[in-house]
């Protein structure tokens, strides 16, 4: 209780935090004067407003307030940059383009499998064990998914997603479980075995993919029992949010459920305490009786359940169908997500929803600007990720005894 009132102590107008965080809302601000609906013509407005924002950053930044106060600079100057890039267009243009439902919308379909995958990857780096398996394990989850539902549907009906959704854990599980028995019983370097698993995921589901369906691919009919959507009926004329919550699939809603559980289970629980003892420092833990190869077993099996539920979603209810290598580097944008949001459910999060913001733009620059903008933005992801590693916006520290392997005395 003394660590929270003490960090909520200084709430004065000209603390340092409050003038970083003033910052990084002018940056985002000299960006946004530029779209609809202001669509402002003057290129000295982001100017200006971003100067202020980089200012902001600077005089927090030099009272110790790092993390904030990078923030601020980096938003000033991504502001400056993107708002004089946007007065360069046409308003005709940024109309199209800039249709803040649609991107709002499609922002959360593209970070419902970040999400998935990086909360799947909590669970295991919490625990101590590295996981860039995420990837093999979100493919594996969206070809059993689909493949579930499938051979279910002739007697599940239109419930055959949820067979689906339970072979592809499954699926994800007995993944994960030979990343857990490499990384933790033969104590294999970590980076080694997911880099493995990535690699297994890629050709078993390649190869089942053509031998079960070949060239024809998977069945056309799949949107008829794949996930279904959730219509708030009530909701649908609200003014803005209607159009992006008023029809969203289960797994988006079921992300938020995912979210608050995990937050509320490892911060907030005994058992959750244990998973991140088992992180920070095994010996301690096992000091006290904590079966440490126990806990990180649980977490890695766990999070391959996790990440492939958000395979499940990719192709039973996003996409409606599967592809080889469908997923194409999400599960590594969901691992950057998570490093990014410090090994916390709720920043990491928000970081996927950057990652599926510049996902949803890409998809609409095309229409107004050609394809060759919307392969430059598929690229933030990655960007972003550097300045995170770079640490622009404070360091990112994982568990201490994330990748050791532990052996028991």
């Amino acid at each position: 209780m003394t660590a929270v009132s003490a960090r909520f102590s200084d709430t004065r107008l000209t603390a340092p935090r409050t003038v970083g965080i003033v910052g990084i809302v002018l940056g985002c601000l000299a960006f946004w004067a530029a779209l609809p609906p202001l669509a402002a013509r003057t290129e000295a407005l982001p100017i200006v407003v971003g100067i202020l924002a980089i200012a902001a950053g600077i005089w927090s930044w030099s009272r110790d307030e790092r993390r904030v106060g990078g923030g601020a600079i980096a938003a000033g100057f991504l502001g400056i940059v993107l708002g004089v890039v946007a007065m360069q267009s046409s308003v005709t243009n940024l109309d199209q383009v800039v249709v803040w439902s649609a991107l709002g919308a499609a922002t959360l379909r593209y970070a419902t499998p970040l999400t998935y995958a990086a909360i799947g990857g909590l669970y295991c780096e919490r625990a101590g064990v590295i996981n860039v398996a995420l990837e093999g394990m979100l493919l594996t989850g969206a070809y059993f998914g689909i493949f579930g539902a499938i051979e279910s549907h002739s007697w599940a009906g239109k419930w055959a997603w949820v067979i689906g959704i339970l072979v592809a854990a499954a699926a994800g599980m007995a993944m994960a479980t030979v990343h857990a028995i490499w990384a933790i019983h033969f104590k294999v370097d970590q980076i080694i075995s997911g880099t493995a698993i990535n690699f297994l995921a890629l050709g078993i589901t390649g190869y089942l993919f053509i031998n079960r369906y070949g060239d024809t691919g998977t069945p056309g009919n799949v949107p008829d029992y794949g996930i279904p959507d959730v219509h708030l009926s009530f909701m649908q004329d609200w003014y803005f949010i209607g159009p992006i919550f008023g029809q969203l699939n289960l797994m988006i809603w079921l992300s938020f459920v995912l979210l608050v559980g995990t937050y509320i289970f490892v911060f907030r629980t005994p058992y959750g305490l244990r998973l991140r003892s088992v992180g920070e420092h095994p010996r301690a833990a096992d000091t006290v009786g904590i079966s440490v190869y126990k806990i990180r077993y649980i977490a890695v099996i766990a999070s391959g359940a996790i990440a492939a539920m958000g395979g499940a979603y990719l192709s039973l209810g996003f996409v409606h169908s599967f592809n080889e290598n469908m997923t194409a580097g999400t599960g590594f944008i969901g691992l950057a997500a998570l490093v990014f949001g410090k090994w916390r459910p709720f920043p990491t999060y928000a970081a996927a929803l950057l990652f599926g913001f510049s996902s949803a733009l890409a998809d609409r620059l095309p229409i107004a600007y050609g394809n060759e903008w919307g392969t430059l933005f598929q690229a933030l992801p990655y960007l972003l990720t550097l300045v995170a590693v770079a640490g622009v916006i404070g360091r990112s520290i994982g568990p201490a005894a994330a990748g050791r392997p532990y052996v028991k005395q």
